[in-house]
């Protein structure tokens, strides 16, 4: 697979993130009204409307399995927590030069929330690796796989997933067994016997698994699970525990993924030791992805 992309589709991959990102942050402000969480149109919001007609159409139960088998495989090489941080810099290196933060310091804008609100150090771990799934972009794959709210494929679609109308195209809408209430899976089967939406939060659990606590990866892979932990649906999959780690775990991280953007530019030279220090406790010096 190709894995250098041109300035005009990095700059395009992040238009889509930034569009993304600002439109969930606004869709899910505590708060909001149920008049107001619906207000989100095709002709309010074309470019958002766009990617998650995408996304809904072609994120099937047979391009998920493809995906995870491709990278559950970790064969993208060796880099260490910073390498891949700077990797992922590289997808805005060249297309905006009106953005004024990296995404290192996209990553320490959230970590340091974390940190500065008292939490385990394994949760400010977590907190700056969140997004290093999104390195899938540089592997040469679209968006709509890389980012967007996620939900559980081989089974029927909430109607609390974002543009629910989009998966009218989706080719598992012709697959019967896939558009009943537990679909492929049994009731309450547990959340890690759900293949989620191929994207980033799924990816980066994986290559994390080895290396933080259960939270953690709760955190990771269910970040983007906006229907199930903002909206409460899917809990006929979910079992006991699910329930008990998003409470404990999911919810808990979503404000710092959401709300952190804009805090103060974080000065990575003078907490760069912390960092150092804080990888070295949690991560060997090179990780597979």
């Amino acid at each position: 697979m190709n894995t250098t992309l041109s300035p005009v589709e990095v700059a395009q991959a992040v238009q889509t993130e930034e569009q993304w990102d600002n439109f969930v942050t606004g869709r899910y402000k505590a708060g909001k009204s149920e008049a107001e969480f619906r207000n989100y149109d095709a002709k309010a919001l074309p470019g958002v409307a766009e990617f998650y007609r995408l996304n809904h159409e072609n994120q099937t139960l047979d391009f998920v399995l493809r995906k995870e088998k491709e990278y559950y495989a970790l064969v993208k090489g060796e880099k260490s927590i910073w390498e891949a941080a700077e990797f992922l810099n590289t997808l805005v290196d060249d297309s905006d030069p009106d953005t004024d933060l990296t995404q290192i310091e996209h990553l320490l804008q959230t970590s340091e929330a974390v940190r500065c609100d008292g939490h385990p150090r394994w949760m400010v771990a977590t907190a700056f690796v969140h997004d290093l799934g999104k390195v899938l972009c540089l592997y040469g794959e679209p968006q709509w796989a890389v980012v967007g709210d996620t939900f559980p494929v081989g089974c029927a679609y909430s109607e609390k997933i974002v543009f629910p109308e989009y998966f009218a195209n989706n080719p598992d809408m012709q697959v019967p067994e896939y558009q009943t209430m537990y679909g492929i899976y049994e009731p309450h089967c547990g959340l890690d016997n759900v293949h989620m939406s191929w994207g980033h939060d799924a990816y980066l659990a994986h290559v994390m698994k080895p290396y933080l606590p259960e939270e953690a990866l709760y955190m990771l892979r269910y970040h983007s699970f906006y229907a199930a932990h903002q909206q409460g649906a899917y809990k006929h999959l979910m079992s006991k525990h699910d329930e008990e780690m998003f409470d404990q775990a999911v919810r808990k991280f979503n404000p710092y993924d959401l709300y952190s953007k804009g805090q103060a530019r974080p000065d990575v030279a003078a907490i760069k030791p912390y960092y150092d220090e804080l990888f070295a406790e949690f991560f060997p010096g090179r990780i597979a992805w």
